[in-house]
């Protein structure tokens, strides 16, 4: 990632702590930690790659597997140091690097990767190959790697909402039927965004085979200001969506219109 991608999230590590408790982020978190729950092997080492500030270490932690952080920003690496501390937990390491440099960890040592962050900043298509790869490497046969992408398809949904003013450019709505790459001037920092045919093309590609894979948003995507208004008025009805749209994540008829993809796929024995 460039240093404009760690500058951005060296300035907001505590607003990335904060993200995922935002009534809207909170359906991406639930339903990761549902693929988690399915598909990960019950023990062993993980590596979280673009950990950010700790949230999904965290859990991994208090389920008893050994975590590893590998996060670009030093800030939110401290930050996740200092969270995992406060819960009384110990990580099995904490590494400040790139995710383009996953050379540094040891071949076929972990169970389970996550990728949850990093290939939605590399634009280039030659280095996500590379991160894919490595994180093939780096996992033991029959481990596990969880995938997550921002889909353009999905983003195109939310903007109806978020940034319909945009739109006054039609061109500017064909531009999310297919992958894109913004700078920091239009994306929130540089950003590339797949669509479900290509995340899936280039995780094969890395020589796994896909188990599954999910919308995070489920049927609530591209729904924020409604989630967020039956969180503060009802939050049974907000309660009952969360846990539907998170237990029904890998519904094909919602899962290639959502924000967030997430693909679940495995290192074969042999390979």
């Amino acid at each position: 990632m460039s240093e404009v991608v760690r500058g951005y999230y060296d300035e907001h590590a505590l607003q990335e702590w904060h993200r995922l408790d935002d009534p809207y982020s909170r359906i991406e978190f639930m339903s990761t930690l549902t693929l988690l729950r399915r598909y990960l092997p019950t023990s062993g080492h993980v590596c979280d790659i673009g950990s950010g500030p700790g949230k999904y270490a965290i859990e991994l932690l208090k389920q008893g597997y050994q975590a590893t952080l590998f996060e670009l920003s030093a800030r939110e690496l401290e930050l996740a140091q200092i969270k995992i501390q406060e819960a009384g937990l110990h990580a099995e390491d904490y590494i400040c690097e790139d995710a383009r440099n996953l050379h540094v960890l040891n071949s076929s040592f972990y169970d389970a990767v996550l990728v949850l962050g990093p290939l939605y900043h590399v634009r280039n298509l030659v280095e996500r190959h590379s991160i894919i790869q490595e994180a093939f490497r780096v996992l033991k046969p029959g481990g596990v790697a969880i995938f997550s992408y921002i889909n353009a398809w999905g983003v195109l949904k939310a903007g109806v909402s978020e940034f319909s003013e945009a739109y006054r450019d039609i061109e500017y709505i064909y531009d999310y039927l297919q992958e894109i790459e913004l700078d920091e001037n239009r994306g929130f920092t540089e950003c590339y965004f797949a669509t479900p045919v290509e995340a899936r093309a280039e995780v094969l590609q890395g020589g796994f085979e896909i188990v599954t894979y999910a919308g995070a948003e489920g049927f609530l995507a591209g729904m924020r200001t409604d989630v967020t208004r039956l969180y503060r008025e009802d939050r049974t009805v907000y309660d009952n969506l969360l846990q539907a749209a998170s237990d029904t994540c890998e519904s094909p008829q919602y899962r290639d219109a959502t924000e967030h993809l997430v693909i679940v796929a495995v290192k074969r024995h042999g390979d």
